[in-house]
């Protein structure tokens, strides 16, 4: 006799209430036949992240909270897409372990899940660019679903360690990627602190703990979310292809920009083994700049550059 749905559903809800803090609670399964259905209880934090942001009309508003917000959009942008992205996805250049980390632990406050599940995912990404194994196409799957649908399905909440072997090697990497939730609690309860400190120190500012707490995290976070995930729902649709490759990606400016040069999609796709993602010299790339600097005083090395061959396949 077959278990009644709402005692199937019971168990399935509580492991999905301990995945808020800790990752490592029984992922699904490839086999799992509700893998692909969004996991209701793992939506209510990310609707309520957004919620949140409406918080802006309590605590008004103030130069010191809209620079911090700013500054941490800035940040972790630049660990998501020179570290999360370029270093522990394609590892197209060197780090020490301690700066690996150090860009580990800024990555995770981006709420953007764990170093190694980011990693693993983008890995697959590539391995199935817009084919139907593709958890994000938007050619296969849609707008919402490659923006923000995927990821809260419970086929996409595991880490596939099989994808990073590299990486899972490190325990201080699989404890952030298990315990994705702490860093990001920690950002908001630091900036409770300063703003609180802030408003006792130097009330001239008019900032508060809650108000950096809702611009500095909150309208940051989101902000930064929405515009790293464009590069799955928008690059892959809007631009200009230079190579041919047998996916959609494109390459597009305006995203280049908001993304510090993810938006060079196309010439990304066409050879990811490089650090830079803009390729000709007016594509600009914030993140390649970065890291060019950190090469200079020795914090990262080995930048991967460009293949000659590459340059010879280029439209124009």
């Amino acid at each position: 006799m077959s278990t009644p749905a709402p005692l199937r559903s019971r168990p399935q809800t509580l492991t999905s209430l301990r995945r808020w803090f800790d990752a490592g609670a029984n992922p699904a399964t490839p086999g799992d036949a509700d893998g692909d259905r969004l996991d209701v209880v793992r939506v209510v934090p990310f609707v309520a992240m957004h919620l949140a942001c409406l918080g802006v009309f309590w605590v008004g508003v103030s130069a010191t909270a809209i620079a911090v917000a700013v500054a941490l959009y800035v940040l972790r942008m630049f660990a998501i897409t020179a570290f999360y992205h370029r270093y522990f996805s394609h590892r197209t250049f060197r780090a020490s372990r301690p700066v690996q980390f150090a860009f580990a632990l800024i990555g995770a406050s981006c709420v953007q899940r764990g170093p190694l599940w980011w990693a693993a995912h983008h890995r697959h990404h590539h391995a199935h660019a817009d084919s139907p194994l593709d958890l994000h196409s938007p050619t296969v799957h849609g707008f919402w679903r490659s923006h923000v649908g995927w990821f809260l399905t419970r086929r996409a909440f595991a880490t596939d360690l099989a994808r990073v072997p590299d990486l899972a090697r490190y325990p201080e990497l699989r404890w952030l990627d298990r315990y994705d939730v702490a860093v990001p609690v920690a950002l908001a309860l630091a900036l409770y602190g300063l703003g609180a400190w802030l408003e006792h120190a130097a009330p001239s500012l008019g900032t508060s703990g809650m108000q950096l707490v809702v611009w500095g995290f909150f309208v940051s976070t989101v902000a930064l979310f929405h515009v790293t995930v464009t590069i799955n729902s928008l690059a892959h649709r809007f631009g200009t292809r230079r190579f041919e490759t047998r996916d959609d990606s494109r390459n597009n400016a305006l995203l280049a920009l908001l993304t510090f040069g993810e938006g060079w999609h196309n010439n990304h796709h066409f050879f990811p083994g490089t650090v830079r993602q803009g390729f000709r010299w007016w594509e600009i790339d914030l993140t390649w700049y970065g890291l060019r600097m950190m090469a200079c005083v020795g914090l990262v090395r080995d930048l991967k550059p460009v293949p000659a061959w590459v340059w010879a396949r280029a439209r124009r």
